[in-house]
């Protein structure tokens, strides 16, 4: 394992990519460096790709069961890194996190009731909610003069507090503002659900993706007491960046709260796990923890080259080091653009590709999400870019 395996280039055009195949249709030119869907250009662990190539030997490919190693697998990976003790009964296998949302709207609230998010957050967030015909109720995160994102608890308080209020929707580590949520804070979210009778779903897909030299990431359900309405969603995908597999997990500690998640995707009909799915879940959390871990590392040099330099080469742009995942949050409101305006910016003088900040909600607005998941070399030629558009100046935006 050496950094090389992180800085080589691997071409993904042709591949059916979201991020690279689809810079035409979301972009309007092909021409452009994509740095915003949220999975990484490395290689997935060489554990990961061996299982499904062991698997890809057996020449059937039918429906398949969850083998008890899978479980333990992960069981082992939860107790050893995070210091959380899963039984295997509380796992429910999902097939996404995304779905998660959307089945957790379902089963514990009505229509028309509401749903509680922090935005700016993960836009499924909202779509989850409107979607299945439930009402958002926004509890938006507050930002310091250093750019540093806290939860506003009194304001989560009163939105609890609403009669029609059912279903918390937390985002830990979070999307896109990189924090890692503490114990008090985490605390406080379990005593606010708990006063007012709120399920709380946790997505902690990124909860592996902390910095060496930050906060580690601690699991909402290590702090909750025997009983409480709490899911907390999981993934290797993030992880060991393989999201294209396509499959999830769900803690579930309560039967009554199982049961009613397992309804909704039994209701649905929606397919929870293929062969090739079930093999990289596995290999990634039973032999995938060396190749994390150099991930981090290479991920913290990224994260602090992107801090210096858009300090030392871009005006009117700034960020900070994120807690958690390998997301950045670009502040560009000193450059006096509208949303349209910033995106036309970034595609059209700078030739790169972003998730715009007003997709998080509105309290993304003039804000940008860098994607650091890439060789340095990328990075580079990302900054010098917006480095060249800059000192051009900002033109018909």
């Amino acid at each position: 394992m050496t950094q090389s395996l992180f800085d080589q280039t691997i071409a993904r055009e042709h591949t059916c990519s979201v991020k690279y195949d689809a810079r035409k249709a979301v972009f309007g030119r092909e021409d452009i460096i994509p740095a915003w869907v949220a999975d990484m250009d490395f290689p997935a662990p060489e554990a990961v790709t061996r299982a499904l190539q062991a698997r890809a030997e057996h020449p059937v490919y039918g429906y398949t069961l969850f083998p008890d190693s899978l479980y333990d697998a992960m069981i082992d990976w939860f107790r050893a890194r995070h210091g959380w003790a899963i039984q295997q009964e509380w796992i429910v296998m999902a097939p996404g996190v995304v779905p998660s949302l959307n089945a957790a709207c379902l089963a514990f609230a009505e229509p028309g009731d509401g749903v509680i998010i922090q935005p700016p957050v993960y836009p499924p967030f909202f779509s989850s909610v409107r979607d299945t015909g439930r009402r958002v109720i926004e509890s938006p995160l507050e930002r310091d003069q250093d750019g540093v994102y806290r939860m506003d608890l009194d304001g989560l308080e009163q939105c609890a507090a609403r009669d029609d209020a059912k279903v918390l929707l937390l985002c830990s580590p979070h999307n896109p503002v990189g924090r890692v949520w503490g114990e008090p804070e985490l605390k406080a979210i379990l005593g606010i659900a708990r006063r007012h009778g709120l399920v709380v779903l946790s997505d902690e897909i990124h909860c592996d993706l902390t910095y060496p030299d930050k906060p580690a990431h601690r699991v909402l359900a290590t702090l909750a007491e025997p009983g409480e309405p709490l899911i907390t969603a999981v993934a290797p995908s993030k992880t060991f960046n393989m999201p294209g597999l396509g499959l999830s997990a769900l803690v579930i500690p309560d039967p009554a709260q199982r049961a009613a998640m397992k309804a909704v995707f039994n209701r649905l009909h929606v397919p929870q796990c293929n062969p090739f799915s079930i093999a990289g879940f596995e290999a990634g959390y039973r032999d995938g923890g060396p190749w994390r871990d150099e991930l981090m590392d290479y991920l913290k040099g990224n994260r602090d080259y992107v801090v210096d330099e858009v300090r030392r080469r871009l005006p009117g742009i700034r960020t900070s080091a994120p807690e958690g995942t390998y997301l950045m949050w670009l502040d560009c409101r000193e450059l006096q653009l509208d949303d349209a305006g910033l995106k036309r910016f970034f595609v059209q003088q700078a030739g790169v590709g972003l998730n715009p900040g007003l997709s998080f909600g509105q309290q993304g607005s003039g804000f940008m999400r860098l994607n650091i998941g890439c060789p340095r070399a990328l990075l580079r030629q990302i900054l010098d870019r917006l480095e060249t558009a800059l000192s051009r100046g900002i033109q018909g935006c």
